[in-house]
């Protein structure tokens, strides 16, 4: 199986009660469980106990502890609300008795109602420009060999390709907080909308965060740096998308303080339509400054 269709099936989860799901984890080398696959496995779970007619339009979500890839993930969600057209969900992820991320999302009965939005800006299309992996690779002299194992190790389920990047892995120029990134399945996918919205939510969490380090020339790979998500909120806008098909996350950070950085994007499709809105606050630490 390839590694986007293993995905695909830790996002189903396995039902264990009425209200309890547990997940397993790919291991994508860091030892600990990527935020973006138990955010998709908590909506997964929650969008398993509302109808399909109610698509989810947000959630928002805490991280907690980190997750370890070598333990189940058990996910408990609580029935809130079912209202006439918008039902609430709750739910708990838990390792080891412990809990490690909440989400509330809440979903809505399509209807119909006034309707505008944001142009998408201007950028090269994806096929003009190199792979993350590709970008990567070039600076690969930089790394130090353990990150390098673990950087390129093994396929990755979505193809990644960034409008702008760094010209240093470890100690980059100084950049604005800003920047754009087209990504999309490395292979088609079913054509069940929770499968894409799941993946969305999966993939929202990539290069997001480490737009609020650009100014402050580091990366998450600087020597030092401790780099986690804190929460997450995702709003869908369109009631069918396709992560299978290009998406662009348009992503800017207005603040930086306390150790805490604060990003905010808009994903758009190929042609121009805006999907989904995101924002994310995260932990950034220096321990160890360059040169000290």
């Amino acid at each position: 199986m390839s590694v986007l269709g293993k995905l695909v099936e830790l996002l189903s989860l396995e039902r264990i009660e009425q209200n309890l799901f547990r997940g397993q984890s790919q291991d994508l080398g860091w030892g600990t469980v990527f935020g973006g696959q138990v955010l998709g496995q908590a909506l997964s779970a929650a969008t398993q106990t509302v109808p399909s007619d109610r698509p989810v339009h947000s959630l928002h979500a805490y991280f907690l502890r980190p997750g370890d890839v070598n333990r189940p993930i058990v996910y408990d969600v609580d029935r809130i609300r079912d209202g006439s057209s918008f039902t609430t969900r709750r739910v708990v992820a838990v390792q080891n008795g412990e809990a490690i991320f909440n989400l509330a999302a809440s979903f809505q009965q399509i209807e119909e109602g006034f309707d505008h939005q944001d142009t998408m800006p201007l950028v090269p299309p994806p096929e003009t420009l190199p792979t993350d992996g590709e970008r990567m690779r070039a600076q690969a002299d930089r790394l130090p060999s353990v990150l390098r194992e673990r950087l390129f190790a093994g396929e990755r389920p979505f193809e990644i390709r960034s409008v702008q990047g760094t010209d240093d892995p470890v100690l980059p120029s100084a950049l604005p907080p800003e920047r754009a990134v087209w990504f999309r399945t490395v292979e088609r996918l079913p054509d069940d909308p929770a499968i894409h919205r799941a993946l969305l939510a999966y993939a929202s969490d990539y290069a997001f965060l480490g737009t609020a380090l650009f100014p402050h020339q580091v990366t998450w790979l600087s020597p030092g740096m401790q780099v986690a998500s804190l929460d997450h909120v995702l709003w869908f806008h369109a009631p069918s998308l396709r992560v299978d098909e290009w998406l662009l996350h348009v992503i800017d950070s207005p603040r930086a303080v306390g150790a805490r950085g604060l990003v905010r994007g808009r994903v758009f499709s190929a042609d121009g339509r805006l999907v989904a809105s995101t924002a994310q606050e995260g932990l950034m630490r220096q321990r160890v400054r360059p040169g000290a």
